[in-house]
């Protein structure tokens, strides 16, 4: 086996068509024969190259409306012989097999096919490859003689190796495309398993991730720590991983958190109401979240609702942001890490980037979110996953348990509450306010705490709200943390209710003359 080999023959078979006409024509002016099969011969002819269709070189047509094209002796004892074993010299002089010296094979887009939401299962089926992942795989399993080309980004690396060994391939190079090969046809196979699983994925005796390093983030949590960013194969929906950083420098690892929990909040709320909506996170808990007239509206009711906690936080906006809104965002005595918004017109960049030299933006597009996905998390030997869901306020289909029955204002409160607690770390209580989230307690190890961290942290704004709600992200296993809220001043409470001593705090609410209802469900958020 020779270190550099030259390229006499290359079979060229890619979907994605971009570059491939330079890449091709690179190796046919260092001597290589062209083979090709289907869409990409036609474009490479019509480009002018020499082109030796794969029906010629097996003797078969195309069958089965191409499933059958490269499965063939021809082609594979070309890419999986052996030069330097006399037994396979001798079979493939034999049998007229002339050796392969390079594949471009990129797949059929199955990715991409199942991303459509409209996509049917025939549909997704048609686009699994067979032949290509199987020539990919006899090459790169012969890579002391073949070189295996998979993605258009390679194309460069092919190419500077062809430029200074003139018209040859170093092992080093065909080695780390077979490695790359192998790794394409493994996350290929994953993506295919998984779609065939569907929401049995996670019943599976084995979990497989389906995502591919997008940016090596300059630490983790801490400066002490190392963090990557992957993105899904098929992501879908409005995300921060996808989304348009349209000004400022990269997201941090705790950007990326914090920025993902504010666009689901947001998302979230505008859900329930179709309104413009506004949610400021600190530490990925809800420090503002409110609804308003206009985005301007609630944005400042957003601020407003924890004005210290906002400071340095990340909003996330329900509408586009233009000039007028940018001025507002910007005003005052603000800081802001990230904004997020489906778009940013021209002019509300350059004003929040002057007011915020670093800030980000993050434009994520209108697409809808999916609406259901499984999480994952990893601990100390292992991992653990969850179905997930958006956040909704059927508040209709809650059970009034106590107390009189409550206005649209206060169903409209309520139901923020609840969306909003359920976006709190647990254990949570929620306090809101004409449409706005003003308190907020999180991560306490007893609803009691959790009550009072609440009040505290609604202040002056609850001894002035008339009419304030209160959501738990679980039951209340004893009336003291309600009779805390009623104390002060709370005049309806949602909860999912389900504890043994329920009656305790229906009582207690019946008496104080409080609404309490029942959402029948539970919002933990570890």
């Amino acid at each position: 086996m020779t270190s550099l080999l030259p390229i006499n023959r290359a079979l060229i078979s890619v979907s994605d068509k971009t570059g491939i006409v330079d890449f091709a024509r690179m190796l046919f002016d260092h001597g290589a024969e062209l083979i090709s099969t289907g869409g990409t011969a036609k474009v490479l002819e019509q480009a002018g190259l020499p082109v030796t269709p794969v029906d010629k070189v097996t003797g078969f047509p195309e069958m089965l409306d191409g499933r059958v094209k490269t499965l063939h002796p021809l082609i594979h004892g070309g890419l999986l012989g052996r030069r330097d074993t006399p037994s396979h010299v001798e079979a493939m002089q034999e049998y007229g097999i002339t050796p392969i010296d390079l594949i471009c094979i990129d797949l059929y887009p199955f990715e991409q096919t199942i991303a459509k939401s409209s996509v049917t299962a025939s549909e997704a089926i048609e686009q699994i490859d067979i032949g290509g992942p199987a020539m990919i795989r006899s090459a790169a399993k012969n890579f002391d003689f073949v070189t295996v080309v998979t993605n258009p980004t390679q194309y460069a690396l092919v190419n500077a190796d062809v430029t200074a060994t003139n018209g040859k391939i170093t092992h080093e190079l065909r080695r780390d495309l077979a490695t790359a090969a192998f790794t394409r046809t493994a996350e290929y196979d994953t993506i295919i398993s998984g779609w065939m699983r569907g929401e049995d994925a996670a019943t599976s005796t084995n979990i497989q991730i389906n995502a591919t390093l997008e940016q090596t983030l300059r630490y983790g949590e801490n400066p002490n720590q190392t963090a990557y960013l992957y993105k899904n194969h098929t992501p879908s929906g409005a995300n921060v991983v996808t989304a348009d950083i349209v000004a400022g420098k990269p997201l941090s690892y705790n950007n990326l958190i914090d920025a993902a929990a504010a666009l689901e909040l947001v998302q979230d709320l505008y859900a329930y109401a179709s309104r413009p909506a506004a949610a400021i996170i600190k530490h990925t808990n809800p420090c503002g979240a409110a609804f308003g007239t206009d985005l301007i509206e609630a944005f400042q009711r957003a601020w407003q609702g924890d004005p210290l906690a906002a400071f340095g936080g990340i909003v996330a906006l329900s509408g586009k942001v233009d000039e007028t809104l940018a001025h507002a965002i910007a005003h005052g005595d603000k800081f802001l890490e990230v904004i997020i918004a489906p778009t940013f017109t021209d002019e509300a960049k350059a004003v929040l980037s002057d007011r915020w030299k670093n800030v980000r933006l993050l434009a994520v597009g209108n697409d809808a979110r999916p609406d259901h996905w499984r999480q994952l998390r990893s601990i100390v030997g292992g991992f653990l996953t969850q179905s997930a869901h958006p956040i909704t306020a059927e508040v209709s289909n809650w059970d009034l348990k106590a107390g009189p029955t409550p206005n649209k204002s206060m169903c409209n409160d309520a139901a923020i509450a609840w969306i909003t607690c359920s976006h709190l770390k647990s254990n949570s209580i929620s306090i809101v306010a004409d449409s706005s989230l003003i308190g907020g307690g999180m991560g306490q190890v007893d609803r009691v705490s959790a009550a009072n961290h609440a009040i505290q942290r609604a202040g002056t704004a609850l001894a002035k709200a008339k009419n304030p709600v209160a959501g738990s992200d679980a039951f209340f296993p004893f009336p003291d943390g309600p009779q805390l809220l009623i104390d002060a001043g709370i005049k309806c409470i949602v909860q999912p209710g389900g504890s043994v001593r329920d009656q305790e705090t229906i009582d207690l609410c019946e008496s104080a003359g409080v609404t309490l209802l029942h959402t029948g469900e539970r919002c933990f958020r570890h």
